[in-house]
């Protein structure tokens, strides 16, 4: 069973928006789009800029640096330079907080 911890509450990150926390050691930037929330590793595949430096532009956000495109629901890169999707995090609301895995899906 996955092991989450709380990082926010609901009404912290705005709709749409984006915030950046430390999970486990590793820096996540949790996403919040049509009142679902997500959660990324905050580094590019290509090159491991923050992606939380990034635009969100619906259900992507765009890597700052090189333009590499991510899908904030899976991590799947959506363009070049990116090839490699970047790791994936469940999240969860309880109580009106939001909590993230401490490890990737996989």
């Amino acid at each position: 069973m996955a092991e989450y911890v709380k990082v926010c509450g609901v009404a912290d990150i705005p709709d749409p928006g984006k915030q950046v926390f430390e999970v486990a050691g590793r820096f996540v930037v949790v996403f919040r789009v049509e009142g679902q929330f997500y959660a990324l590793e905050d580094a590019c595949s290509h090159d491991g800029h923050p992606l939380g430096e990034g635009q969100l532009e619906g259900f992507q956000i765009v890597c700052p640096r090189h333009g590499a495109r991510f899908d904030i629901r899976t991590g799947q890169a959506l363009c070049m330079p990116a090839v490699r999707p970047t790791p994936a995090y469940d999240v969860k609301v309880e109580n009106g907080q939001v909590l993230v895995a401490t490890q990737p899906k996989r």
